[in-house]
């Protein structure tokens, strides 16, 4: 399950990209998520994705 809250859905979405994936669209197709909506939901706390780095910074 995907964490709701900002804060622990950074956390989620980080160590999930680091440990389990290559990028962002993988992950999202594999849990069948929403790219946009993790993206408005991160950046709501001042995170953006960076694919270099395959992480939200």
């Amino acid at each position: 399950m995907i964490p709701k809250d900002p804060v622990m859905l950074l956390s989620y979405m980080n160590t999930q990209l680091r440990d389990f994936y290559g990028s962002l669209d993988a992950f999202c197709e594999d849990k069948n998520a929403d790219r946009k909506e993790l993206e408005e939901k991160l950046a709501s706390i001042d995170y953006v994705y960076d694919p270099a780095a395959n992480q939200f910074v």
